[in-house]
């Protein structure tokens, strides 16, 4: 089991300098909007992933009119005490593990598991293709490294490559035989990528079906449609044939980076059918089925942090999420709420004692 049992903020978003302490399976965080709830969860979530949920500017989780911000975590995994220290300071960061440095921010991630679901997640369903490649990167990356690991060489080799075909189009020099260099590349880490994608949806799907009936309380049909060319050509026919249009346009056009998924409701694309209830029921099954995943390949229940769901779901679908977040295959579970008489009354018909922490008294003026 993973269990976060002490995180320190300094300078993190709103917070100068505090710590908290959860000694609870299930810990309720409240407090007014705007006091630091979702900020606390934010933290844990970076302890997590070397970054935040929210926002990818360092800046703006580093408190206003200071240069830098440092988070302590203390945990548990399988028994064993760790402890992450992740340090931001004038643009430089640094992640430690017991006090072990990391070459690679990389390393990191897998290694303690978490599932956030927050009320920007509904940008999965409505946003763009990349929204939803995001969400399955985070995903995979936890569970294979060698995912990871080619996805980021991808990405370098994917800028490169549109960095030359913008130097061809301003110079007018012909570079095919370094084009041939990068396009290779991006067959042997692109390829995996896809490979790893196409098998893991095949398996995902069924546990997306089966937590959105519970959710929703009844059966409608759900899928998961992978979209990508390489399930119509190989990948080097596709870089062949579309280089002079890459050249043209001066970006890459081909590849697993503009890959998508198309989310179903009774076979009809759910982004533009499905009622704003349906849409809720099916990211928390997305969710939800992540989390699951995650703790069959790990062996142990990642951290479970949910930011604001009672304002989101109506309440048969809270009595149901709250039933089952409270059983025995989950975790530590982490949820903000506004009311914390609210938190306590949807955990009183369970085995489980909710621990409050009220975030008004730690809010840095």
């Amino acid at each position: 089991m993973l269990h976060i049992n002490k995180i320190s903020l300094v300078q993190f978003k709103n917070y100068a300098q505090q710590h908290f302490l959860f000694d609870k399976r299930i810990v309720g965080i409240t407090g007014r909007n705007g006091a630091g709830k979702t900020n606390l969860l934010d933290a844990i979530y970076y302890l997590c992933f070397t970054r935040s949920y929210f926002t990818s500017s360092e800046i703006q989780n580093t408190q206003y009119q200071t240069n830098g911000f440092r988070l302590e975590g203390f945990m548990e995994k399988n028994g064993q005490p760790e402890k992450i220290v992740c340090t931001v300071k004038d643009g430089r960061k640094e992640i430690t593990l017991n006090e072990e440095k990391y070459d690679r921010f990389s390393r990191h991630i897998g290694q303690f598991p978490a599932v956030m679901i927050a009320p920007d997640d509904a940008e999965i369903i409505l946003g763009g293709s990349e929204e939803r490649r995001k969400w399955m990167d985070t995903l995979l990356s936890q569970l294979y490294p060698d995912y990871l690991d080619h996805l980021i060489i991808y990405q370098k080799i994917l800028l490169q490559r549109n960095s030359l075909l913008k130097n061809m189009a301003a110079t007018g020099q012909n570079q095919d035989s370094l084009l041939d260099v990068f396009d290779l590349q991006l067959i042997m880490h692109g390829t995996p990528v896809f490979e790893t994608r196409r098998a893991f949806l095949e398996t995902f799907i069924p546990q997306v079906q089966r937590l959105y009936d519970y959710i929703a309380g009844r059966h409608e049909v759900v899928n998961i449609r992978y979209q990508c060319t390489l399930q119509e050509e190989d990948y080097a026919t596709q870089l062949n044939a579309s280089r002079y249009k890459d050249m043209q346009l001066q970006r890459t056009t081909a590849g697993i980076h503009r890959d998508d998924l198309l989310f179903l409701l009774d076979d009809h694309l759910m982004k533009t059918s499905a009622s704003q209830g349906q849409r809720k029921s099916f990211l928390f099954a997305l969710k939800l089925a992540q989390f699951e995943v995650i703790r069959q390949s790990k062996k142990f229940a990642p951290l479970l942090l949910l930011d604001d769901v009672f304002e989101k779901l109506d309440q048969e679908r809270v009595t149901r999420l709250i039933a089952l977040v409270a059983s025995d295959t989950y975790g530590q579970v982490f949820i903000t709420d506004t009311h914390a008489e609210r938190l306590l009354q949807a955990f009183a018909g369970t085995s489980e004692t909710i621990q409050l922490i009220e975030v008004e008294n730690y809010l840095a003026e």
